[in-house]
């Protein structure tokens, strides 16, 4: 079973770099991710997301490949490109991966503009270690699908950090 976890950061550079740390995770074995994306909130007013999986690229890719074979049987294979390619990314662009998107979406509309939240789907995880890796980073957390005590941990390490990183208040004398 996998977990969801949206973390709230102050820029999408900040939840990029958050992202790419969870990748290095990933390659030491430390997490399983099956999804990370960042929803944005653009001063415009819509959510923007930076997808982790081009679906629309894999599918032209894809349908370029099968387009290519089917046009080498008819003896016409540029054209079986170009179409397997078109239909390929029609496909793709029409699919969704992993996290639901318009959930991601609804979610984020609460964002203030320039925010940026990170949405992963996490199958495993060595908690202790992943957290310390991105505690630093600060961040608050939106939403979960962890058991109680797991979000609590990850709430206290996030705003610790964000304690930390918070400027001075000075009082007008």
């Amino acid at each position: 079973m996998s977990d969801l976890i949206a973390i709230i950061y102050p820029s999408e550079a900040k939840a990029e770099e958050v992202r790419q740390r969870l990748f290095k995770l990933h390659k030491e074995y430390l997490i399983t991710i099956s999804d990370a994306v960042i929803a944005v909130k653009t001063e415009a007013g819509p959510v923007k997301l930076n997808q982790f999986v081009n679906t629309t690229a894999i599918g032209a890719i894809s349908g370029s490949f099968w387009g290519l074979l089917i046009g080498v049987l008819f003896l016409n294979p540029l054209l079986g490109v170009a179409l397997g390619a078109a239909s390929g990314a029609l496909g793709g662009a029409l699919s969704d991966y992993g996290i639901d998107d318009r959930f991601m979406k609804d979610l984020s509309t609460s964002l203030q503009p320039g925010n940026a939240a990170l949405f992963v789907l996490v199958k495993n995880m060595t908690a202790d270690k992943v957290l310390r890796e991105i505690q630093d980073a600060g961040g608050t957390v939106l939403k979960t699908s962890l058991d109680d005590s797991k979000e609590q941990k990850l709430r206290e390490a996030l705003a610790k950090a964000s304690a930390e990183q918070a400027p001075p208040q000075t009082s007008a004398a």
